[in-house]
């Protein structure tokens, strides 16, 4: 999985977005303080394409409506605004077209100045979208490969938001628990993925593991011009990569790991071979 999926691009021209605190949003009328917010707002180099292409299957999404803007085109959203949700998910149609046996989660977590009518546009979004790709909601345990190729689903959708109730291809966030540790220490990071492995649910619920450091704002004033990559990411991946190697796959194991700039190292290689684990396992079972 990838951390904050769309922030590839983001819109150095458009206002400051709704998730931001008061004082940024005064701050970013000085033209050098979005380009400094585009340094730490970024968290992937990769498109949704790119990142399909590399193994990436999980997308964590932030979404908002433009409050200046008439009508309800929707967003995506870290800090300055993105791409509009809807070529995104186009993007991402296009591909699982030509790879009809690929499974893709699309986590909807953060939502900014939205009502009710901006939901149902979003949601009647994804259904134009997917349409009979979108798996409706099951048993966890129910939904293997098998399961979604039998039904030719190849979409699972969380929605963080009550109106995920009218909808059966929209799954309830608490189905996903994202577990976020907030800190720039790696030591602290790793401590606290483990911690969060043993708490998993054993039933019922699939787990993200947020493996990645959170910037603080004294973090962002030492190392304005720096930005995200150069400052947390780069130095402390590979410590990153040791954890996801170390990892065993299953029932209390690790199941969806998130990263930032998932290209830098070979992130989406190293989790995926953690499966063949599950493969050894069950032949020494036979």
């Amino acid at each position: 999985g990838s951390h904050d999926s769309f922030s590839y691009w983001v819109d150095e021209k458009s206002p400051v977005g709704p998730d931001q605190a008061t004082a940024i949003k005064r701050l970013a009328k000085i033209s050098l303080v979005k380009k400094i917010m585009k340094k730490w707002s970024v968290t992937q180099n990769l498109t949704f394409k790119e990142q399909l292409e590399g193994g990436i299957r999980y997308f964590d999404l932030r979404v908002s409506s433009k409050p200046e803007e008439i009508g309800q085109e929707i967003y995506f959203i870290h800090g300055l605004f993105g791409i509009k949700v809807w070529d995104g998910l186009m993007e991402i149609n296009t591909f699982l077209g030509q790879h009809p046996k690929e499974v893709i989660f699309l986590d909807f977590n953060h939502f900014y100045a939205m009502d009710d009518g901006h939901h149902f546009y979003l949601i009647n979004k994804i259904r134009s979208a997917f349409g009979s790709k979108l798996c409706s909601i099951a048993c966890v345990e129910h939904v293997t490969l098998q399961y979604m190729w039998e039904k030719k689903y190849q979409v699972l959708t969380f929605y963080h938001y009550p109106l995920y109730r009218e909808y059966p291809f929209l799954w309830p966030g608490n189905k996903i628990p994202a577990p976020w540790a907030n800190t720039t220490n790696v030591h602290k990071l790793l401590q606290f993925l483990e911690t969060t492995l043993e708490e998993r649910s054993r039933y019922g619920t699939f787990h993200v593991s947020q493996a990645i450091l959170t910037p603080r704002v004294k973090t962002i004033a030492r190392h304005l011009i720096r930005g995200l990559k150069n400052t947390l990411v780069h130095r402390n991946l590979p410590m990153i990569l040791n954890w996801v190697k170390a990892q065993k796959p299953g029932v209390m194991g690790v199941n969806i790991i998130t990263s930032d700039f998932v290209e830098l190292v070979d992130f989406a290689a190293t989790v995926i071979a953690l499966n063949d684990l599950l493969l050894e396992e069950d032949e020494s079972a036979t």
